[in-house]
């Protein structure tokens, strides 16, 4: 590719890329950072501490156990403060530009209390002193799984601290994807590990268990719940040579990754000698990019910054302009891949020469990635400032829109296309079945009700052109704001053909006749719903209107709409959710937010195929299927509407209206009841396949907009079923459902949603509450139950 913009016509992530070795020889001075940054890095780690400080500690821990063989009692060792000697790091104007490491010598979640006690004396100075120093970023190497889950609560306290400590400093624990151990400790001889001592040990009963896959998320989730979602506490992510599964990796993307280290052996060598990536970690890589707060990259174990020993040598910049053959893929690691010995055989197999002419061939390779990253889809274009950005529902009843509201909605490219198809469809079928119309003549009456700024009004002037049938149009608006554009359109754009009426639609009485009285509609269209379907009132408004339409042979475009919704993990949108609460609003967890979301994960999947999917509602079979294999949300439908309305359903809401006493004894929620007709309620349970945590429930719907000859037009953001119906539509973003506390899911369980749609006839408003079963010996064990959600306080007014 020729740009940067990989093709989309819009700049592409960049990459902020570092150098990190385990064990750097020199102090990272200006001059060594600047040098780097010549070769390309962006950044370098350094140690907090060093070889003369962890020498020191070791002799101390040392002269103690010698101390308490002589003594049955002898106080704990206390580490006296950093000296000189014990550090190269110092305040200075490129401190921002380093990532500070803590030792990985120390074992905070040691079981030997003696061990944890000197790890956290050591952990504490460090920290406190990257602080003075000013260092913005510290990583911190993550628990040694090993130890066993009872453990991990020890380190987690000690993360906790360390947020105290440093009060502006943003920590990333160092966690692996897969479960294994970030880093091999048992060479390590200086590691404090290695001095636990056997009575403690010997208690950890998972110390010869493999680990399992998820047990490092598991990990994860103890810390940051410990740490109450502290918002400067994130990941930094090992990546292995072998990604695991497309399960465990969503789910790895719904947390707050900060750091991406990709070590020298999770690189490929292909058939050039070139050190790739494979498919799926430049898959990863490319979809953690696209976050809002993309990642930065940081490259271990790849040798020492070449031409750090020669001032004279001149590096120039990696800029990843590199050929096709040295970039290609190696084939997928397997069981078989090669490992990093036997790759490095490979180009003298090969008879190829190997590119090891280039001084930064992995920093080349990640440059090469950045410059060719897959084009950004049609609603990454539209929605690059809204992701994961908290949003409250529109109220359009009570509230004028402002223009560039209108405007952001007439940017979507297929909303009103299909609109304007459902309108054809429905003006050709009029005709062809020889349907009366309400004009009188030939015209068939069009009312657009809540024109806004009158885009639908256009797309029936369209389709009435295509079709070739005669139309007659109403545009109805009550902003009086858009009426004088509406008015101004009407002149400029559609030459006087449509009628502006300036009034709410349901007081609307209908198109004036000529002799006084007002008449019929025959097609009533609108653009009411929300992310939800119904949550901005689409029912009540247009039954409110509907005694202008047809009642023979009367459309309505939308014809029916339903709601939809699923479980999600949403650790950022909770972090911010909780922040929200604490300080701007109490009431934030009992508002559906619309939000574009970025950083969740689906917590019920199933496969994508759906003979294997039926298995799912039997709890005993979930575990029969391979993670590996593609996997859906499981989606269900909350509630339907139809218009129009059957006419003895408005007939039974009017005789309530007023308290008649043949009405009823009221509402269950106040008022008459009049509108209790639009109450819904729904109750599902949701398989979870891998255990994970519920933060909230993603809300979504699916619409027919017109359904005859030529078959139905229908729009969707549920994401089983959108890029069948609707594929890159964006005039409307999914709707979130909170929960005041995050929900631990295990493994085969299920989780039960009950959700209603409320009414006291002057506003609408949602209440859910969610709930948490296992199976134990056939038996449904309930293991959680949120609170009952209820947003009647911000409910939508009528």
């Amino acid at each position: 590719m020729d740009s940067d913009d990989g093709g989309g016509g819009e700049a592409m992530p960049s990459f902020y890329i570092g150098q990190h070795e385990t064990e750097r020889a020199l102090p990272v001075s200006p001059q060594l950072l600047h040098h780097a940054q010549d070769l390309g890095y962006d950044m370098l780690t350094t140690p907090i501490t060093n070889g003369h400080f962890h020498s020191r500690v070791l002799s101390l821990f040392s002269a103690y156990f010698q101390a308490i063989s002589d003594s049955s009692t002898h106080p704990l060792p206390l580490i006296p403060a950093l000296g000189n000697a014990d550090t190269n790091l110092a305040p200075n104007d490129s401190i921002s530009q380093l990532l500070a490491f803590t030792s990985s010598w120390i074992d905070l979640a040691s079981p030997d209390p003696v061990v944890a006690y000197l790890s956290r004396q050591v952990f504490h100075l460090e920290i406190a002193y990257a602080a003075f120093c000013g260092v913005v970023t510290v990583v911190v190497p993550g628990p040694r799984l090993s130890h066993g889950a009872g453990c991990i609560s020890q380190y987690a306290r000690a993360i906790k601290e360390a947020l105290s400590t440093g009060s502006y400093v943003q920590l990333h624990v160092l966690m692996s994807m897969d479960g294994t151990q970030v880093a091999n400790t048992e060479d390590d001889v200086g590691h404090l590990a290695r001095f636990a001592r056997p009575d403690y040990t010997n208690r950890q009963d998972s110390n010869d268990k493999p680990l399992r896959p998820f047990s490092s998320w598991e990990a994860w989730d103890a810390i940051r719940s410990v740490c109450k979602y502290n918002n400067r506490l994130s990941v930094a992510l090992e990546l292995p040579r072998r990604l695991p599964s497309l399960t465990l990796q969503s789910r790895w993307y719904s947390e707050p990754i900060r750091l991406l280290n990709i070590s020298a052996t999770s690189f490929l060598v292909n058939a050039r000698g070139s050190s790739v990536l494979s498919k799926a970690h430049q898959l990863f890589i490319f979809r953690c990019m696209r976050l809002r707060s993309a990642p930065w990259i940081l490259l271990t174990g790849i040798g020492a910054i070449p031409g750090v020993d020669d001032p004279d040598m001149i590096m120039s910049y990696s800029t990843g302009y590199l050929s096709p053959s040295t970039a290609a893929d190696a084939p997928s690691p397997g069981n078989s891949s090669p490992t990093p010995t036997e790759s490095a055989q490979m180009p003298k197999k090969s008879g190829k020469k190997s590119t090891s002419n280039d001084p930064t061939p992995h920093l080349s390779y990640l440059r090469y990635i950045q410059r060719n990253q897959p084009p950004k889809s049609q609603l990454e274009r539209f929605g690059g400032g809204f992701q994961d950005y908290l949003q409250s529902p529109l109220q359009p009843l009570t509230d004028n829109l402002e223009s560039i509201t209108y405007e952001v909605f007439e940017k979507d490219p297929i909303k009103y296309a299909w609109y304007e198809r459902a309108i054809e469809q429905a003006l050709r079928d009029w005709r062809d079945q020889q349907k009366s119309t309400s004009s009188g003549n030939e015209a068939v009456v069009i009312a657009v009700v809540g024109a806004g700024r009158g885009p639908l009004v256009t797309r029936a002037l369209n389709a009435s052109e295509m079709s070739g049938v005669p139309v007659r149009v109403y545009a109805i608006e009550k902003n009086p704001n858009a009426y004088v554009l509406l008015q101004r359109h009407n002149i400029t754009h559609w030459e006087g053909q449509v009628t502006v009426v300036k009034t709410d639609m349901r007081a609307w009485k209908g198109p004036t006749l000529p002799d006084g009285t007002t008449g019929h509609v025959d097609i009533l269209v609108s653009e009411l719903l929300g992310s939800f379907a119904d949550n901005e009132l689409s029912p009540e408004c247009l039954d409110g209107v509907q005694h202008v339409l047809n009642p023979k042979h009367g459309i309505s475009i939308p014809s029916s709409y339903t709601a939809h919704f699923t479980p999600l993990s949403t650790p950022k949108i909770w972090q911010e959710l909780l922040a929200r609460n604490t300080t701007l609003d109490p009431a934030a967890f009992d508002i559906p937010w619309v939000v574009m979301l970025s950083q969740f994960d689906y917590l019920s999947t199933q496969p994508e195929h759906p003979e294997a999917s039926q298995q799912l509602t039997n709890g005993t079979k979930m575990h029969q299927f391979s993670l590996d294999a593609p996997l859906a949300p499981v989606v269900h439908t909350a509630w339907q509407f139809a218009h129009p309305l059957p006419p003895s359903v408005l007939a039974q809401a009017a005789l309530r209206r007023g308290g008649s006493a043949v009405g009823g004894g009221g509402g269950f929620t106040g008022g008459d009841g009049a509108n209790e007709h639009n109450v819904r309620y729904c109750h599902f349970a949701f398989p979870i396949l891998e255990q994970g945590v519920c933060h909230g429930l993603g809300g979504y719907f699916e619409t027919v907009l017109y359904s005859g000859s030529q078959g139905a037009v229908e729009l969707s953001t549920n994401p089983v079923t959108m890029a069948e119906k609707s594929k890159d539509m964006i005039s409307w973003f999914p709707i979130f459902f909170p929960l005041k506390t995050p929900m631990q899911l295990p493994a085969h369980s299920h989780l039960h949603v009950s959700m209603w749609r409320q009414t006291d006839d002057r506003k609408v408003w949602y209440e859910w509450l969610v709930e948490s079963f296992v199976a134990v010996n056939g038996q449904q064990i309930r293991l959680a139950m949120s609170d009952l959600h209820s947003s009647k306080g911000n409910g939508c007014l009528m």
